[in-house]
């Protein structure tokens, strides 16, 4: 079980969505996958999303990520209006400013541990900080891992790769999408405490969305879903406050 840990009541957020809505189809076959949702994500916090499925989880990351436009509302990283940007301003932001950790581990076959955790900054022709790669290394237990091609790595190993990859730009966000859901519970509890160290240590923030109670508990923060609008939320989580908040969303 996480240990209970304090957020950044006076750090500033990093990311603001301001009444966001987002439908698909119109007239009578119309879907509101979000509506009206206006949240916000401090520096160096670790937040989940969770809901019902079908309830805006994914669609929310998309939007606040700039993956996917949005109907109204708008979507701020920093001072930029990720709703005002072009495709090639977006995919510029998120190389630069964002970081993502998906299910699947989507690490290069034939790279070793360490060149897929810099390849990322090769692409963008960013200098390395070697202070910072040698601290998420070690943040993350790779330090004797560095010289292996994925395939002799395990599950969570990758996913550690995937994080650390996802870390070194220090970006001001990290998207993490079900990250843990390829991988066994004791793998799964691996990054996820990884996860949460790199907030806490690097002052990281990092949202993901899970389904599982347990996952969000790791998380100093879980916001809740329902129908596409935000309903709830919940502080220092445990398991048991996360499944007894979902459980009454989908009464």
């Amino acid at each position: 079980m996480a240990t209970p840990h304090q957020e950044h009541p006076q750090a500033p957020p990093v990311v603001i969505a301001r009444g966001l809505s987002k439908v698909y189809g119109s007239g009578d076959s119309a879907v509101r996958a979000l509506d009206n949702v206006t949240v916000e994500f401090t520096r160096g916090a670790f937040t989940a999303i969770m809901g019902p499925s079908g309830s805006g989880k994914s669609t929310l990351m998309h939007a606040l990520a700039g993956l996917d436009t949005v109907t109204s509302g708008t979507v701020h990283l920093g001072r930029t209006d990720l709703t005002q940007l072009k495709d090639k301003q977006l995919t510029l932001l998120r190389r630069d400013r964002i970081g993502f950790i998906f299910q699947s581990f989507n690490l290069l076959p034939m790279l070793t541990a360490q060149q897929n955790i810099l390849l990322p900054a090769q692409i963008a022709k960013r200098d390395t900080d070697q202070a910072r790669l040698d601290h998420i290394i070690n943040v993350v237990g790779l330090q004797d891992r560095l010289d292996h091609l994925p395939s002799k790595l395990s599950g969570g190993q990758q996913q550690r790769v995937a994080v650390a990859r996802a870390l070194l730009g220090a970006p001001e966000v990290v998207y993490a999408d079900e990250p843990t859901g390829n991988l066994d519970s004791r793998s799964g509890a691996e990054v996820l405490a990884f996860l949460r160290d790199s907030a806490r240590e690097l002052n990281q923030t990092i949202v993901m969305v899970t389904h599982d109670p347990v996952a969000a508990s790791y998380a100093d923060r879980v916001v809740f879903l329902r129908d596409g609008r935000l309903v709830d939320e919940v502080h220092s989580p445990s398991a048991e406050a996360v499944l007894d908040r979902l459980v009454k969303l989908e009464a």
